[in-house]
C-alpha cells in the first residue's frame, strides 16, 4: 500500500468508508507485554523514552501481535516539562513528580522556551526510525498533552484528585493562568508541527484532566487557548485527534474546541454521542479498558455492541483510555480480531 492516503485508519478520519473499522490501542505498547518489561529492567522509562532506538523498539513491540491500524509513538506527554524547566522524574509506583511545580506568577514567567527539534528532537528520531520500519503497513500517529493537563501537572506538581491548586490559579490569578497556558500552546504547537515534519501522520492530543473541570470552567479557561492549538495545526495536513475523558456530558463544547476526530471514555454510549455531535463528526472510543479483563464472550458482546452503535462509517475502534497493567495480551489481540471481523447489518 504506497499511497498513505488509503490507510483505512487516516480514511476514518476523514469520515470516509472503509472496508473494515480502524482499530488501534491507547498505550499498545507498554507494560502489560512481558517484551517491555524485559527491556524495563534494563533501562528507566525515561531512558527509553530518550533514545530514539529504544523507542522504536517499544512502539514495533505490539505490531508484532496485534492486527492493529496505526501504530503511535512511544514516548509521555510530559516531556516537554523537562525543557520549559520544572524537571520531570519518575518515581516506582508513584507515577510522575514535577521537582519544580508552578505555582505562582514568577515561576510561570522564568518557564523557558523550548526548541522542539533541538530539545526534544529525540522523539523526532524515534518518529523516523519507526516510519522506516512500518512504511507501507500501517500509519504512525504522533502525540502530546493538552494544555489542560500539562498545565495541571506543573502546578500540582504531579497527579491529583481534586485539582484544587489548578482551579484556584484559574478563578484567583486568572492572568497568571493565561499566562502559564500561553506558553504551554507555544510548546505545543511547536513540538506537533516537529512531529509531523519528522513523518508521524496523525496527531492525537491527550486531554486526560480536563473531565474535572464544569462546562463553565472549559468554556471560559481552555476553550480559547486550547482551539488556537488546533487551528494552528490546520495547515499539517495530517489529521489531529482530541481526545479526553470524564467529558460525556460536555461533548458539544469539547467538539467546539476542534480536532477532526473526536475520542472520548465509555461514560457515554457512542451512538449517543454522535447524535449529539452529528453524523458528519468522526469519532474514537470508547472501550472500558477494565473489560479487557472480562472473558471473552462478554468482550466481543461489549465489542460489537460499539460497533454497531457507532456505525461502519467515521469510526475509529479504541478504548475510552490506555490499556491497563497486567492486561491479558491475547485479550488485547482477540479485540483487534473481533473488531475487523465485524459484519454491519
Amino acid at each position: 500500500m504506497s499511497d498513505s492516503s488509503e490507510f483505512r485508519f487516516l480514511k476514518a478520519c476523514r469520515g470516509e468508508p472503509v472496508d473494515k473499522t480502524p482499530v488501534w490501542f491507547m498505550r499498545q505498547a507498554g507494560r502489560y507485554m512481558k517484551v517491555y518489561r524485559d527491556l524495563k529492567e534494563k533501562h528507566t522509562f525515561l531512558e527509553m523514552c530518550k533514545a530514539p532506538e529504544l523507542a522504536c523498539e517499544v512502539t514495533m513491540q505490539p505490531l508484532e501481535v496485534l492486527d492493529v491500524d496505526a501504530a503511535i509513538i512511544f514516548a509521555d506527554i510530559l516531556l516537554p516539562l523537562e525543557p520549559m524547566g520544572t524537571g520531570l522524574e519518575f518515581s516506582a509506583g508513584d507515577g510522575p513528580v514535577i521537582p519544580r511545580p508552578v505555582k505562582d506568577k514568577k515561576a510561570v514567567e522564568q518557564l523557558l522556551p523550548v526548541n522542539a527539534e533541538k530539545q526534544l528532537g529525540f522523539v523526532g528520531d524515534a518518529i523516523r526510525l519507526v516510519r522506516k520500519e512500518i512504511d507501507g503497513k500501517i500509519p504512525l500517529v504522533g502525540f502530546a498533552g493538552a494544555p489542560f493537563t500539562l498545565s495541571s501537572y506543573m502546578i500540582e506538581g504531579g497527579k491529583s484528585r481534586d485539582f484544587t491548586t489548578t482551579k484556584l490559579m484559574m478563578y484567583e490569578a486568572t492572568d497568571v493562568w493565561n499566562l502559564l497556558m500561553e506558553k504551554v500552546c507555544v510548546m505545543l504547537v511547536d513540538y506537533l508541527k516537529m512531529q509531523v515534519n519528522a513523518g508521524a501522520q496523525a496527531l492525537q492530543i491527550f486531554d486526560s484532566w480536563v473531565g474535572c473541570l464544569s462546562p463553565h470552567d472549559y468554556k471560559k479557561y481552555i476553550m480559547p487557548h486550547l482551539k488556537g492549538v488546533f487551528n494552528e495545526l490546520k495547515g499539517l495536513g495530517v489529521p489531529v485527534i482530541n481526545f479526553s475523558t470524564g467529558t460525556s456530558t460536555m461533548l458539544d463544547t469539547v467538539q467546539q474546541a476542534g480536532g477532526d476526530v473526536l475520542s472520548f471514555d465509555w461514560r457515554i454510549e457512542i451512538d449517543e454521542a454522535r447524535k449529539i455531535l452529528g453524523a458528519d463528526q468522526p469519532v474514537q472510543g470508547n472501550l472500558d479498558p477494565v473489560t479487557l479483563f472480562a472473558p471473552l464472550p462478554v468482550i466481543k458482546e461489549r465489542v460489537h455492541d460499539i460497533l454497531r452503535r457507532a456505525g461502519p462509517t467515521g469510526h475509529i475502534f479504541n478504548l475510552g483510555h490506555g490499556i491497563l497493567q497486567h492486561t491479558p495480551v491475547d485479550h488485547v489481540k482477540a479485540v483487534a480480531e473481533m473488531v475487523h471481523e465485524f459484519k454491519y447489518e
